[in-house]
């Protein structure tokens, strides 16, 4: 694709520009290009230190302890679940300075305006509310275990902090990652190297097989999956002028090592007998010293609060990118202190029993994004040749509609969750005759989604706006 012309040269000052201590306004509209600020390489360590936490971690987890993989295994399924999910991520990334509006809103060309509705809504619950919390629920035992403080004023201490810096916006997010990011490596690196020391690498695992080996692979594709519909959310106020290697290079480098090399280090720590009785968070920490085993807390909690301030802060995007009119108080930033509640009640009810809960959400999330993303980006390929100008005013065109995008979105995942779901609570026709399937519910909806939006949009290749 090529890059989008420059606007008009403006004499406007910015009104948020590059400030870092300033609450930002902008909700789904394109940002101005006297707005516009930055390079690629910030999201390197914006995509990188979300994802070293205690969710990470707990992937390899389960891939050894639930899924029954041994080590090598469980490596393997991480790495290519991974690495799928990153090159996709980098691809979005270049949405942002292209358009200059949220990852969601860009949705409109595959699903129409009010089509959009539907996966944007689905994005502000799974962000908001499930991973905020996720992550609240690891960085409250965290902070339990670290200071015997009870588990319920541990999670609302948590996610104070997250709501703040979501609530500032963009640019203080950015900040933030960019300074959590080499304490969380250096922690988690001198975890990692006393984890493996002490780990049972040479393992059998539990006889997972092939099914284990799908269940792991999809909870590792959900994982970094789980981030593409927030993707042109940080670079977005990129100017358009961008390099668009490094804008693809930078947040797929970030996300792929950064899952990567946790989430290992998790399947490692699985293979250590934990404490009995041990809460994840304890059970992980429970073979370190003690100095590393409180430095490993508190870079548990600083994660989480990485993580989630993306969450909070995508959820309200995704939100504006609804296309709603809503009254003039209810902004970007108090969006982002509702979905921040919304998600501390979501968290406070996964308190007891958070380990099958962060499992089946892990799945789930792969159930819509596989569908999600094969729509979205088929239209980047069917678009490949349409004018950005066109492309553009489609965002902001109330009345342009493209039901294809719709139809394939929920026929993909019609057709792949009841056939292919292999959960604890529902267990899809396929698993349930033939086991060693696992769980393919992402890849086929992903398919499924994919060529009957390409076969429905035969018929529109010219790409113009029709009326709703």
């Amino acid at each position: 694709m090529t890059t989008a012309p420059a606007g008009p040269a403006t004499a406007i000052a910015p009104a948020y520009g590059d400030k870092v201590i300033a609450v930002e306004t902008a909700g789904s509209e394109p940002i101005p290009d006297s707005e516009r600020h930055g390079s690629p390489l910030q999201l390197l360590w914006t995509w990188a230190s979300p994802n070293i936490e205690f969710a990470t971690v707990y992937i390899g987890v389960i891939s050894v302890l639930f899924f029954g993989l041994n080590f090598w295994q469980a490596t393997a399924a991480l790495l290519l679940g991974t690495g799928l999910g990153a090159l996709t991520h980098g691809i979005l990334s270049l949405d942002g300075p292209r358009f200059g509006v949220p990852q969601m809103a860009i949705g409109r060309f595959s699903f129409g305006y009010r089509g959009n509705l539907l996966p944007s809504g689905v994005n502000a619950l799974v962000a908001g509310v499930g991973w905020f919390a996720v992550n609240s629920v690891s960085a409250a035992f965290a902070l339990n275990t670290l200071t015997d403080l009870r588990p319920l004023p541990s999670l609302l201490i948590v996610v104070v902090a997250e709501i703040v810096i979501g609530f500032i916006g963009h640019n203080f997010v950015h900040v933030f990652e960019k300074y959590a990011f080499p304490a969380l490596a250096v922690i988690f690196l001198l975890a990692g190297v006393w984890t493996f020391k002490e780990a049972d690498l040479g393992g059998s695992g539990g006889g997972g097989g092939i099914g284990g080996f799908l269940l792991a692979f999809s909870a590792a594709w959900g994982y970094a999956a789980g981030w593409n519909p927030g993707a042109s959310d940080y670079s977005r106020y990129l100017p358009r002028t961008a390099n668009r290697l490094k804008t693809v290079v930078y947040p797929a480098v970030g996300l792929f090592v950064s899952i990567a090399i946790v989430s290992v280090i998790g399947a490692a720590s699985a293979t250590i007998v934990a404490p009995e009785g041990a809460t994840p968070t304890a059970a992980f920490t429970g073979h370190l010293p003690g100095w590393l085993s409180d430095l490993v807390l508190l870079a548990i909690i600083l994660g989480a609060v990485s993580a989630n301030a993306l969450n909070v802060y995508s959820s309200a995007m995704s939100i504006t990118s609804l296309g709603l009119k809503l009254p003039p108080w209810l902004g970007r930033s108090a969006i982002v202190v509702l979905c921040g509640l919304a998600g501390t009640a979501a968290a406070w009810a996964s308190l007891a029993d958070a380990g099958h809960a962060y499992e089946a959400f892990l799945l789930v999330i792969a159930y819509w994004v596989g569908p999600w993303l094969g729509v979205v980006l088929v239209e980047r390929w069917l678009q490949s040749r349409t004018p950005d100008e066109v492309l553009a005013a489609r965002i902001t065109d109330r009345t342009f509609s493209n039901w294809p995008g719709i139809t394939a979105l929920l026929a993909g995942i019609a057709v792949s969750v009841p056939l292919f779901s292999n959960q604890e609570k529902y267990v899809g026709w396929v698993p349930e005759n033939w086991p060693s399937f696992g769980d393919i519910t992402c890849l086929v909806g992903f398919a499924v989604s994919a060529g009957l939006y390409a076969t429905l949009r035969k018929r529109d290749r010219t790409d113009q706006p029709t009326s709703a």
